[in-house]
């Protein structure tokens, strides 16, 4: 197979809904040679996608191939190149935001990503912030997922009393409905670098089964949620989730790491 029909191919599989790339390959299996008639029969197959030009330029490559392929070696690379693109497309990253919202389209908002994230998880959360107040929804949907058997381990930042750097009653104080039914972590004082300027736990990720994480610069509270400018990403690649959780993970392990279960 020449590149230049490769190309064409691998575009198609992008572009093509599924329902369009069947039909074509249905279409291509039944010729071993492109004729005079391929592009109607590829047009009348998937119609109603602009398809015209997408079926010349396929039938003027394999025109020009050459070795020239048959159709059912066409065929089984666009079915092929189909399956690969639906995959990496569900691996893509979006951007996620807080705030006003300017002209780009291509964003999500912070709120609701973090909501579907934790109600599709299955098996695992992994919840870290530093600052969290309100966030009654957020609230809701862990203790739902914990009630189907979700393990949810928050790992929050503390009060200064309790070793950490925040003011008032800590992180945890927004998640006192979920004592009973979540894993909560901390940072103790022990275990964290000596010094004037202490170090503080400030991360913020929602990590769901080791399969699709948000990192971003919002905290769990109402305003970063919703109000403030904050940036964030949805990551869908699991090799790269498990290394983010695997990290704290690493954190978490008993007698080694630094973070320790609050004990109630």
């Amino acid at each position: 197979m020449t590149p230049e029909l490769a190309r064409v191919l691998a575009r198609l599989a992008e572009e093509l809904p599924a329902g369009h790339v069947e039909a074509w390959a249905r279409v291509l299996r039944g010729h071993r040679a492109p004729d005079a008639g391929l592009e109607a029969r590829l047009i009348e197959a998937g119609p109603g996608f602009a398809v015209g030009a997408r079926a010349a330029r396929l039938a003027r490559a394999w025109r020009e191939a050459v070795p020239r392929p048959a159709g059912e070696a066409l065929a089984l690379a666009l079915e092929t190149g189909a399956v690969s693109a639906a995959r990496y497309a569900g691996r893509q990253s979006d951007v996620v935001v807080s705030g006003p919202v300017g002209d780009h389209p291509a964003v999500r908002l912070t709120g609701a990503v973090v909501t579907e994230i934790i109600r599709d998880s299955a098996s695992t959360l992994l919840v870290v912030s530093f600052a969290a107040f309100g966030v009654i929804e957020v609230v809701r949907e862990l203790r739902e997922a914990a009630e189907r058997g979700v393990r949810v381990d928050l790992v929050l930042e503390g009060s200064r009393e309790k070793g950490g750097t925040l003011r008032g009653d800590g992180a945890a104080a927004a998640f006192t409905a979920l004592h009973d039914s979540a894993t909560f972590w901390s940072w103790p004082a022990r275990h964290r670098p000596a010094g004037a300027a202490r170090a503080a736990l400030h991360a913020k990720l929602v990590a769901a089964d080791d399969r699709v994480a948000f990192l971003g610069s919002a905290n769990l509270t109402d305003r970063a949620l919703a109000d403030n400018i904050e940036l964030g990403v949805v990551i869908r690649d699991p090799a790269v989730v498990r290394r983010m959780v695997g990290h704290f993970r690493g954190l978490m392990r008993p007698g080694e790491g630094p973070l320790e279960p609050v004990r109630r």
